[in-house]
């Protein structure tokens, strides 16, 4: 069954400080954007096979040369420390307890040679989530810690030259000065944290570089044509993304967007040998990845037969670790591969290769 992440939600919101609850609820604008991500993943019609043997079914995928239980990852988010005591530490066990991925975001509230320690216990996989900042220095800084601990890959945010304004957020602010430095302090001019609006494609080798070699993923592509200028500049993944519905309001949620992003990339000359590209639809070029609005089994099934390889969940994480800790969050995305596995079974998809083609055409 697929986890009630409507009542977590509801549960979170009486935990948390209306100020945090707020910041991580709320989206850009008038939150068009927002209110579209999760309907836009059911306005697309699967299409069954039937008389398959799914006796057994498998939700084990690759990314990027991890194996992985699942293709459910943990989308980055900031400031977790708000949510729960334990903050990102919390979210990384349970992530690792899952089998799934973990994005570790720059504005986290934990060391990320802590993280990397509790993810590494625990047998886990996990990546750091990038902006390149005003000072670059920071960023270089940054990158060569969490590759020195073990970070498998960087994941540039490419949607947030400047951040998008939300009106939920003009009173208190959720978190200080000293949440932000965490990972990337101190700092002489606090504008110096601020993301630079002068990242170019340019900077995607310049990452690679300057980590040693780690794959670079870029997340917030909408457009094919963005896409296929990430993968000539050297990426090894994009996520489809509009950030949650924080950012532009108004721009086209993920499920609009995948299908024409996978099949740019489905012909691209891929990563290289031993990035483990995936095993989805289009596997052995470019990989693609998605987020935003991902709430049931059947929005994992919906986003790999459209092209994905792997969804990233990011507030029913939030959600479950308020009111779980590390417990919830495992919790949460074991409750989502069984949703999916479920999903696959009855979709005539023992295995991720074979779910491509399930989907039918979207509803008007």
């Amino acid at each position: 069954m697929n986890p009630d992440i409507a009542r977590l939600e509801r549960r979170a919101r009486d935990l948390l400080p209306p100020a945090v609850y707020d910041y991580y609820a709320g989206g850009s604008g008038r939150e068009r954007t927002l209110r579209a991500n999760e309907r836009s993943w059911r306005r697309n019609w699967l299409a069954p096979r039937v008389l398959r043997d799914v006796r057994s079914v498998d939700t084990t995928t690759g990314l990027l040369g991890a194996r992985l239980r699942t293709p459910v990852a943990v989308a980055p988010t900031a400031y977790q420390r708000l949510a729960h005591p334990d903050g990102e530490l919390a979210t990384a066990a349970g992530a690792a307890r899952a089998g799934a991925l973990f994005v570790l975001s720059t504005r986290s509230t934990r060391r990320l040679e802590d993280v990397a320690v509790q993810v590494a216990r625990a047998g886990g996989t996990w990546w750091l989530q990038v902006y390149v900042m005003r000072n670059r220095a920071l960023t270089i800084d940054l990158v060569r810690r969490a590759a020195a601990a073990g970070a498998q890959a960087l994941v540039l945010t490419a949607d947030t030259p400047v951040v998008g304004r939300k009106r939920r957020e003009a009173g208190e602010q959720a978190f200080t000065e000293a949440d932000m430095l965490v990972n990337v302090g101190p700092v002489q001019d606090p504008a110096d944290l601020d993301q630079s609006a002068g990242v170019t494609f340019a900077d995607i080798a310049w990452l690679a570089e300057i980590s040693g070699g780690l794959p670079v993923v870029i997340k917030g592509v909408l457009r094919p044509d963005d896409a296929l200028a990430c993968a000539a500049a050297g990426a090894a993944a994009v996520i489809v993304s509009n950030h949650g519905g924080r950012q532009l309001d108004g721009a086209m949620p993920a499920a609009s967007a995948l299908p024409g992003v996978a099949a740019a990339l489905s012909t691209a000359p891929g990563p290289g040998p031993g990035t483990g590209a995936g095993t989805g639809a289009g596997a052995g070029s470019v990989p693609v990845y998605a987020d935003g609005g991902i709430r049931t089994g059947e929005d994992v099934l919906a986003a790999i037969a459209l092209g994905a390889q792997a969804v990233f969940v990011g507030r029913p994480v939030l959600w479950a670790l308020a009111c779980g800790g590390a417990d919830g969050v495992a919790d949460l995305l074991s409750g989502l591969t069984d949703a999916l596995a479920h999903a696959m079974a009855l979709a005539g998809a023992p295995s991720l290769p074979q779910v491509a083609g399930i989907i039918g055409e979207p509803v008007g």
